[in-house]
């Protein structure tokens, strides 16, 4: 009786707010009584150390903020091969201080068709190649053994065309055609291609496909075998919470939400962004409360940041618990073609301006292409065109222009625009890759030196730092990918790579590549998970250094404070700071320094620590 107390306790406290925006959005009594009955379902079927874990998270609200928190994700088969491999593997996790995974889509997907994991034809089951759901359940039990949690993606605006719903609808059951958009005419899709935009627009031109067995359009925002889902439905919606809830009972601590934006369309709009959208993750947020109150939603939002931080929602009506910090990941490769942090240190005053509850996922890269969605209207002020600039940076990257020293491929090249958007790891894009394939020792040690000052910069910034796997020993692109006919037209595969076991055997020898770069990743993190000013809540701001290509940032915290120096350019330079407050230590070397007039070898960086 005292498990139903607590659950009744949860709804009461959510109850009228949920019902007003759920009958706001569908009017319909008998669908919002069901979602209530299931959730009461679920929340009895979650298990009791589940249980456990949220109330222990209910009282402690801030768990996820603070500074011990470090990601890693990597898709299953590169990882370890399959579930059971990845749970083999948990003792490597451990070592290189991660406590969440994020397990890149693993549910069931039709070969050849599946956009990397990211159209799902069955949200219950997993790819039987990765392994079970009951192989999920040992995974993440093991993982919360250890302290990890566990991260996976929930595709909500789409299914594959496989899936069962997709399958009845395209025999022309209407219960299930009414799930997607269809249309029997060419007329209305015309009217929705007047305001929507593109995603993909040289390699799946347009918002719609035609299907000809059965004489209808359905609209597909990404690719034509990922039909998207019509949440003015509210069957959509409730049998989405179900699928929710059910993933969240396999011990999945943070639910990633796939392309959170384009979850409601409406004619003669965008379709992005809409109002409904965050009335829907604000009832997927209190769903949550109700049900499983220790899961976290991560919001996918490839945005600038305007647009980005109202998916947080606000403090009395919370949505997602994080998003990421797309802009800045940008701006940062920017500024390693540029040698010049003007551009990110404004990025960085923006989001260090934003409420201290607003926690960011910061990375390098991740599974996907870096699009290089920037402030122009700041760049143009200094004379800086957008396609030009553009060009720059792919050119830069591909290592044809401003003496780069990086390798990578072009992925969705326009044509027409010029657009294009990069692939490449980050030990690639720093130069280790070059340098290797040239046996240059020392452009090998400057590469090195590029790639640990970024993830030390990475690191200062507010919020959650996360690693790709791979990039904590130097991993470069793979190209294998060009050898398999359901890879080689995605480029983005170059920097999916499968784990390379044998050369993370070198993580103790300092002698190797992977070694530095591991060594000194860990003594980051180290620093990082001692240190209080590293909590999510930190003051954060950046300091003028009057040198273009030294970033100067500032965290304060109960008393602490921390100065982080980083010179993005190849030149040793001179930061002209002026903290005179004290005695500052350096605490990667260990010695006293002042903060005044720094001189930082090229690449270099510095964590200069107040003493008290």
């Amino acid at each position: 009786m005292k498990e139903e107390n607590i659950y009744l306790k949860r709804l009461g406290s959510h109850h009228d707010e949920l019902r007003w925006l759920y009958m706001e959005l569908y009017d319909n009594d008998s669908m919002f009584a069901e979602l209530c009955d299931r959730m009461r379902q679920f929340y009895l079927e979650r298990s009791k150390d589940l249980k456990t874990s949220d109330q222990k998270r209910e009282s402690d609200t801030g768990w996820y903020k603070r500074n011990d928190m470090l990601g890693m994700m990597f898709y299953i088969d590169n990882f370890a091969g399959d579930m059971k491999g990845v749970e083999s593997k948990l003792d490597y996790i451990e070592e290189c201080n991660v406590n969440y995974i994020h397990l890149m889509p693993f549910l069931d997907t039709p070969k050849g068709r599946s956009d990397g994991g990211y159209a799902v034809s069955d949200f219950r089951r997993v790819q039987k190649r990765l392994g079970s759901m009951e192989d999920l359940d040992s995974l993440t039990a093991a993982c919360h053994k250890k302290g990890i949690n566990v991260c996976m993606d929930f595709v909500m605006n789409h299914t594959s065309e496989e899936h069962e719903w997709a399958k009845k609808a395209r025999q022309g059951d209407g219960e299930y055609m009414s799930r997607y958009f269809f249309f029997n005419n060419a007329e209305e899709p015309a009217m929705y291609e007047k305001t929507v935009p593109q995603v993909f627009p040289t390699t799946a031109p347009g918002n719609f496909t035609w299907l000809p067995d059965i004489g209808h359009y359905v609209m597909t925002t990404f690719y034509p075998y990922q039909w998207d889902l019509n949440y003015k439905n509210p069957r959509v919606f409730n049998e989405m919470m179900y699928n929710f809830l059910y993933l969240a009972n396999r011990g999945i601590d943070i639910i990633r939400i796939d392309a959170v934006p384009y979850i409601w369309k409406e004619l003669n709009t965008p379709c992005r962004n809409l109002l409904q959208v965050h009335t829907i993750i604000r009832m997927m947020r209190m769903i949550s409360e109700i049900v499983c109150p220790g899961v976290l939603l991560l919001g996918e939002v490839v945005m600038e940041p305007e647009k980005v931080t109202p998916y947080f929602g606000s403090v009395e009506k919370p949505e997602c618990h994080m998003l990421y910090n797309v802009t800045t990941m940008a701006t940062t490769w920017h500024t390693v073609a540029t040698r010049d942090v003007r551009l990110l240190k404004k990025q960085l005053d923006i989001v260090n301006a934003l409420p201290k509850d607003y926690v960011f996922l910061n990375y390098l890269r991740c599974h996907d292409d870096i699009g290089w969605g920037l402030d122009y209207a700041t760049l143009k002020m200094e004379g800086i065109e957008e396609r030009t600039h553009k060009k720059y940076l792919n050119d830069y990257f591909q290592g044809y222009d401003g003496n780069s020293q990086s390798r990578g491929e072009l992925y969705n090249a326009d044509p027409v625009t010029g657009d294009a958007r990069f692939c490449g790891t980050t030990a690639s894009m720093c130069g280790v890759e070059k340098a290797g394939f040239e046996g240059d020792a020392a452009a090998m040690d400057r590469a090195v030196n590029l790639d640990l000052m970024l993830h030390a910069y990475m690191f200062m910034q507010s919020g959650i730092p996360v690693l790709y796997s791979g990039d904590e020993i130097g991993q470069v692109n793979d190209y294998t990918y060009k050898e398999d006919p359901d890879k080689a037209a995605d480029s983005r595969y170059l920097h999916r790579g499968a784990m390379n076991w044998k050369l993370a055997e070198n993580i103790q020898d300092t002698d190797t590549v992977e070694g530095k770069i591991f060594q000194g990743l860990k003594h980051l993190e180290q620093i990082r998970k001692t240190e209080n000013v590293f909590v999510s809540n930190a003051d954060t701001w950046t300091i003028e250094t009057w040198d273009s290509s030294v970033l100067c940032i500032g965290r304060y915290y109960e008393g602490n404070k921390l100065i982080g120096l980083f010179n993005f350019s190849e030149y040793d330079k001179t930061a002209w700071i002026d903290e005179a407050d004290g005695d500052y230590v350096e605490l990667i070397s260990g010695n006293r320094m002042k903060p005044v007039g720094v001189s930082i070898p090229a690449y270099g960086f510095f964590y200069l620590k107040k003493m008290l």
